[in-house]
């Protein structure tokens, strides 16, 4: 397939994967604007490439959030020239993250990727990578065609969110996407994640206590839990991209069989080699479970987390079966993937135990 794509976000894992995808495809090429500070981490996915893939990934030097990405006035006229789909990737998920940041990142960096998108002169689709959560607090089950209902976002990530899907919306004449992935994990097939948060904390919090305790659930654990690996996250983005069916469609990209929280927990106890939880322990005291010493080196916002774990909602995923019908993409379940990331967990946290008994070796007053 030849295509030029332009792509937001780099060099984090959601972004790597989109890379992957579009130049697995020969012909394909990849424009990445990615901020000065990473341009080092940016270099580094790029050498591991294949050779082949590359000779066709180019890596720009801008910011998504700045006017014209913070590129010249000439890359940018190059890149409305060149352009034939844009992933814009670039969001901030992270739930401990500050208003202004979420602000930048969020809303003002899609506001400046759609002004790519109209200046383009042959653009097929803008594809703007959201989130299931800007369904906030609702309950029961979500529609893809929904947006704003009347639902309250809970923190600043999804308020964020939920503006720039708004903006993307009322872009005219833009052949948009959207996409909304529910709570991204690492790789299916590798184990590797970004950040140590969200479902990780359920997962540390067995890997860091004693093994012979029977953790209790820290919710009734009757809600579902709603898991996505990033590498189908970035295969099924890639593929709604390229189908002239998905213009003006939102895609909500889920599990369709999730686990509850109870489930889950259990499931990460057996991969752990861990005793069955038993019995749950109420939401605000969960919190505080969530904040035993240790984990706080790894995770910043287990409030965040614990309002997932006790909102019982459902997401559609109509659109994306549709559109995917007859493809070999489909959702692993987590069972599929667990071992990877517990393996993945355990060796991170191990390497932090290292870390900070060097550390303290080196300086007792540490």
């Amino acid at each position: 397939m030849s295509e030029t794509v332009v792509l937001t976000g780099l060099p984090t894992l959601l972004a790597r994967r989109i890379a992957e995808e579009v130049l697995a495809a020969p012909g394909a090429r990849v424009l990445a604007v990615v901020r000065p500070k990473f341009e080092e981490a940016a270099r580094a996915f790029v050498e591991a490439l294949p050779r082949e893939a590359r000779g066709r990934i180019a890596l720009l030097s801008g910011d998504a959030a700045s006017m014209d990405l913070g590129l010249s006035g000439a890359e940018f006229s190059r890149l409305a020239q060149d352009v034939d789909v844009i992933h814009h990737a670039a969001q901030v998920t992270y739930q401990g993250v500050d208003e202004k940041t979420a602000e930048a990142v969020n809303v003002r960096a899609t506001r400046e990727a759609l002004e790519l998108a109209r200046a383009a002169s042959h653009l097929r689709a803008f594809v703007h990578h959201s989130t299931a959560y800007v369904s906030g607090d609702r309950r029961g089950l979500v529609l893809e065609s929904e947006l704003d209902v009347g639902q309250r976002p809970r923190n600043v990530v999804e308020s964020t969110k939920l503006r720039s899907e708004k903006i993307v919306r009322a872009a005219t004449g833009v052949p948009s996407i959207v996409v909304r992935p529910a709570t991204v994990v690492g790789d299916s097939r590798t184990g590797e994640v970004d950040r140590l948060d969200g479902p990780y904390l359920l997962l540390m919090l067995l890997l860091t206590s004693p093994a012979e305790i029977a953790l209790p659930v820290p919710t009734e654990g009757d809600a579902l839990l709603h898991l996505v690996p990033v590498d189908y996250v970035a295969r099924a983005s890639v593929a709604i991209g390229r189908d002239p069916r998905a213009i003006g469609q939102t895609f909500h990209l889920v599990d369709p069989a999730p686990l509850t929280v109870r489930g889950t927990f259990e499931l990460f106890a057996k991969a752990a080699g861990r005793r069955l939880p038993r019995g749950f322990i109420p939401a605000n005291l969960g919190r505080a479970i969530l904040r035993t010493p240790g984990l706080d080196r790894f995770v910043k916002s287990p409030r965040a987390f614990l309002e997932q774990l006790v909102t019982p909602v459902q997401y559609s995923a109509r659109n994306v079966e549709t559109i995917l019908a007859g493809t070999d993409i489909q959702a692993p379940g987590l069972e599929s993937y667990v071992d990877r990331m517990v393996g993945y967990v355990r060796e991170r946290v191990g390497a932090e135990k290292r870390r900070k008994s060097e550390v303290e070796i080196e300086d007792p007053l540490v």
